[in-house]
């Protein structure tokens, strides 16, 4: 990284002596230049990325065309234009010709899109939901510096910094802009409480927010536990070993591992929460892609729940993480799958950073499950048809019925114990479970869809004395 640095400090010095030296070269002179430039830095700076060698090719038909054309469009279009701009699109535009997984994110949305994975942010630790056009607190987070002060669920903030935090310009937006913030910085926010004539005022000091990735965990019967798990963020592992151990405590000997509508998140973490139900020594995943060797992912000792009977349940919003999870389990017959044919995502990104601070993530892999399943569904016929796909299973009929589903013979495996299961397109499950139709009726989707549900739930609540029981 040192190398690539120093070479970036060369390149930049001799770019800044050639466009700013006295002789004043006319502009051709100064195009070539920036195009041959910015060719080298940028065959430099994926040399340093790459830990193999790439596809040899010819940077006169690619970056140098490219950026020659950018600065064509920079000195001789007819109007400015806004490159940054352009250059995203262009961005944008090439990696949609690779995947449907591979995508850019933004300077200004990295930080969003990594959190729910990362784990914690900086604010001041409150769920809320935005009730009519007020800020409603639904939970205080526990630990959190809201929780800490005494503010409670049913609380509504009126006043932000002395300002008034209610009417059109409150948003989902307008919260996290003036809630969240550098922890140690301060926030001064008004409450009204039911049942008090005059505002609460706080000062919020705010700290970092743990973000749970386990909804739920309990016990169903007196030896069946239930944890539920939203996605495979980097605390998930942790989060699940202490949600089972607490459950043991309490008499679980069998669990129900719910990994319903979880869309994935870090590969070594699926590998975690794989290796709680596996003994030592056997394969969970493996890993391989045209420059990414083949990479084996092996059980430790270190399971919480490697004996015990395991059901885990699936849905066609299950994906990547909780399909290496499900496949495992699958694959060496630990326990049984139940649910409906999941999502299919099988490929493997690896974030790299921009310049500029954006941050692009590509494909370099697809995983395996341990009987040689790729589960990744075909996305030959573009990105539309791919994110279409749930659409036509629920208009064909697979949601409702499990003879509707049909896979080729060349994508027969074994699991461990001879069972039949295929590759090419989502996780089966070992028992299908049809989906509600009572969540497919428009009436519901209407309810649902303007949030009826949840107003329904808050008035109810609020004409009670629960609140000021709290």
């Amino acid at each position: 990284m040192n190398v690539s640095i120093y070479r970036f400090r060369n390149i930049h010095t001799i770019f800044h002596v050639i466009l700013n030296f006295n002789f004043n070269p006319p502009d051709y002179m100064k195009l070539t230049a920036y195009s041959l430039i910015l060719s080298i830095l940028l065959l430099t700076s994926v040399d340093a990325l790459s830990q193999s060698k790439p596809k040899s090719v010819d940077p006169k038909a690619t970056s140098m065309k490219f950026n020659t054309l950018m600065q064509l469009i920079n000195y001789y279009y007819v109007e400015d234009v806004d490159q940054p701009k352009l250059t995203e699109e262009a961005i944008v535009a090439v990696l949609k010709e690779l995947d449907p997984h591979s995508v850019y994110i933004s300077k200004d949305e990295v930080e969003k899109t990594n959190e729910p994975l990362v784990g914690n942010f900086d604010g001041v630790g409150i769920q809320f939901q935005i009730y009519k056009d007020t800020i409603l607190v639904i939970s205080p987070v526990p630990g959190g510096p809201s929780e800490k002060l005494g503010i409670m669920a049913g609380d509504k903030i009126i006043k932000i910094n002395h300002e008034d935090a209610f009417g059109k310009k409150v948003t989902n937006q307008y919260v996290l802009d003036h809630l969240r913030g550098p922890r140690g910085t301060k926030v001064d926010v008004a409450i009204y409480r039911k049942g008090r004539k005059e505002l609460i005022e706080y000062n919020i000091t705010r700290d970092k927010i743990p973000i749970n990735s386990i909804d739920a965990s309990y016990m169903v019967t007196d030896n069946i536990g239930y944890i539920k798990l939203s996605r495979f963020a980097a605390t998930s592992a942790d989060e699940f070993v202490d949600a089972a151990n607490g459950l043991k405590k309490k008499g679980m000997k069998n669990l129900v591992f719910d990994l319903r509508g979880n869309s994935g998140g870090y590969l070594n973490i699926a590998f975690d929460l794989a290796d709680q139900f596996l003994p030592a020594g056997k394969l969970v995943v493996y890993t391989k892609g045209a420059r990414s060797p083949k990479q084996d992912f092996i059980a430790t000792s270190s399971g919480t729940f490697e004996t015990g009977k395991l059901v885990v349940l699936i849905d066609e919003g299950s994906a990547s993480a909780s399909e290496i999870v499900a496949g495992a389990v699958q694959d060496w017959d630990r326990g049984l799958i139940l649910g409906r044919r999941s999502f299919g995502k099988g490929l493997v990104q690896r974030p790299y950073m921009l310049p500029d601070s954006s941050m692009v993530r590509i494909t370099t892999a697809r995983y395996y499950t341990p009987s040689g399943r790729c589960i990744q569904k075909s996305y030959a016929d573009g990105e539309e048809a791919y994110g279409d796909d749930i659409d036509k299973r629920f208009k064909h009929g697979e949601l409702y019925h499990a003879d509707s589903i049909k896979f080729p013979d060349s994508l027969r495996y074994f699991t461990q114990n001879k069972r039949v299961v295929y590759g090419g397109g989502g996780v089966m499950p070992d028992y299908f479970i049809p989906f509600d139709t009572l969540f497919a009726s428009r009436y519901y989707t209407e309810i649902f869809r303007k949030g009826l549900l949840n107003e329904f739930t808050v008035s109810y609540i609020e004409t009670r004395s629960y609140w000021t029981n709290l």
